[in-house]
């Protein structure tokens, strides 16, 4: 009994985190790709919509993988331990992605922007055809 229900409760703690990080990320996390990438929307937009899926695959695969590891809790006081444990170490994964795609976003990002910036300087540099 206390094992189905902590790997329940397990789950849905964990996935309810794992949707509610993604989409606070997602929110907020569009004006700083919008400036990462040279302020082209679409492509801020593009980038952060295949990041939140990367965000759940990975995630939502090491939550399910947990559930095997740990043993069952036979009585309450180890259903809470269980449940605090796996978690806390759901929590850890989730803050240690978010960490890694920040990093991997900041070291991209300015790359895509200086070459945005650089072609606008270009076609700003380049003389205006005349007229026919």
């Amino acid at each position: 009994m206390h094992e189905s229900l902590s790997y329940l409760a397990y789950l849905a703690i964990s996935i309810g985190l794992t949707v509610w990080v993604a989409r606070t990320l997602s929110k907020n996390g569009e004006v700083f790709l919008v400036d990462c990438f040279g302020h082209d929307q679409v492509l801020a937009r593009s980038t952060n919509h295949l990041l939140v899926v990367g965000f759940y695959l990975v995630n939502l695969g090491f939550i399910l993988l947990a559930l095997q590891f740990g043993k069952p809790p036979e009585s309450v006081p180890e259903a809470i331990r269980y449940l605090s444990s796996k978690v806390g170490f759901a929590v850890l994964v989730l803050g240690a992605m978010h960490f890694f795609n920040m990093n991997a976003i900041a070291k991209f990002g300015r790359k895509v922007g200086a070459w945005f910036r650089e072609e606008q300087w270009a076609a700003n540099a380049r003389p205006a055809a005349p007229e026919a």
